[in-house]
């Protein structure tokens, strides 16, 4: 099987870039990720780490100042960045959709729920207007939401935060998508309806067969679902690996940051400590690693080279010089 049939999506060196008034601001710095089909692969970081960006840069949905400056993305092994946007406005929710962060300001206030799902549908399939309201109110009935035809009339300032987004999960899902990108899909709901939601999610890549890409800046919310977790600062991967790897076994300090800042449900009275610093000015990116200034253990060479990515396990791989001392100290006595 060639590289191409064995993966959906492949991301090789992305390099995405705003260019803005005070400077070029560099907010993902070589990213590389293959997705098989069926997978769930989960991205990490605080706000500003490029997580959202990367899968921005993917639906070529970026801001006006945005731009890709190098790297392929590479969609059943053809390369989506050469495609026009007549080409990508076809392929975005036909075979990559997106699920946004605020379902609120998502969903076009001024349309009923009805519209803006049959518009969806008629936009990438050739349904008449019949078919694509049948099956707007077959996806309505997917993901969980009671009484389908009264909700089709109604709209978006009408329904709560969690039926809100499981309508937007209905309309990425309308033309049964290869790939779904779920940037933040529980950020403005509560424990229990993220919980379902989450669940929603898995049992409907089940029904589907698709690949899923969530975007977080949340732990937890991934531990259970995803076949890889890929942790990202500075627009750059520090550490991928499944989750046992990453909860178990973190290998670069900003993940060891990021869990020990994290309540335990084993350990409720040890007292949670906050990762250092302040987040990285991407203007003004540091000559070396991005974590180095908020790093207790920054070594010299951390300040002027940036880490590769090294394996440190099967599949386990960390961007830290805190695992390579040994090539450090052979550096060092050149």
């Amino acid at each position: 099987m060639s590289e191409e049939e064995k993966y959906i999506l492949q991301v090789k060196d992305l390099h995405t870039s705003f260019f803005t008034e005070n400077g070029e601001v560099q907010a993902v710095n070589g990213v590389n990720f293959n997705l098989r089909p069926g997978e769930t692969m989960g991205i990490v970081g605080e706000s500003g780490s490029g997580k959202s960006v990367t899968a921005y840069s993917i639906m070529q949905i970026l801001a006006a100042t945005g731009k890709v400056t190098k790297g392929e993305i590479l969609f059943k092994g053809e390369n989506i960045l050469g495609w026009n946007e007549k080409k990508m406005e076809k392929f975005r929710g036909k075979n990559i959709s997106i699920i946004f962060q605020d379902p609120m300001t998502s969903l076009n206030p001024t349309f009923s729920i009805g519209y803006q799902l049959i518009e969806a549908v008629r936009l990438h399939t050739d349904k008449t207007k019949k078919q694509a309201y049948d099956r707007a109110v077959e996806m309505l009935k997917l993901v969980g939401v009671n009484e389908p035809e009264v909700r089709m009339r109604q709209y978006p300032h009408e329904l709560s935060g969690g039926m809100r987004q499981r309508i937007m999960i209905a309309m990425s899902l309308c033309c049964e998508p290869d790939v779904l990108i779920a940037d933040e899909p529980t950020t403005a709901l509560d424990v229990t309806i993220q919980a379902q939601i989450l669940e929603l999610m898995q049992s409907l890549q089940k029904k589907l067969g698709m690949a899923i890409i969530i975007v977080t800046h949340d732990l937890g919310v991934i531990a259970s679902m995803c076949d890889e977790i890929m942790v990202m600062y500075g627009g750059r991967v520090c550490e991928r690996g499944n989750a046992d790897d990453i909860f178990y076994r973190p290998a670069h300090e900003y993940t060891k940051g990021l869990l020990r800042s994290i309540p335990r449900a084993d350990n409720m009275n040890e007292k949670l400590v906050p990762i250092g610093g302040t987040p990285i000015n991407m203007l003004n990116l540091p000559e070396g690693c991005a974590f180095c200034p908020r790093c207790a253990n920054a070594m010299k060479i951390c300040l002027h080279q940036k880490p590769d990515e090294i394996a440190v396990g099967q599949g386990h791989r960390a961007a830290c010089f805190m695992n390579i001392k040994e090539a450090f100290e052979e550096k060092e006595g050149e």
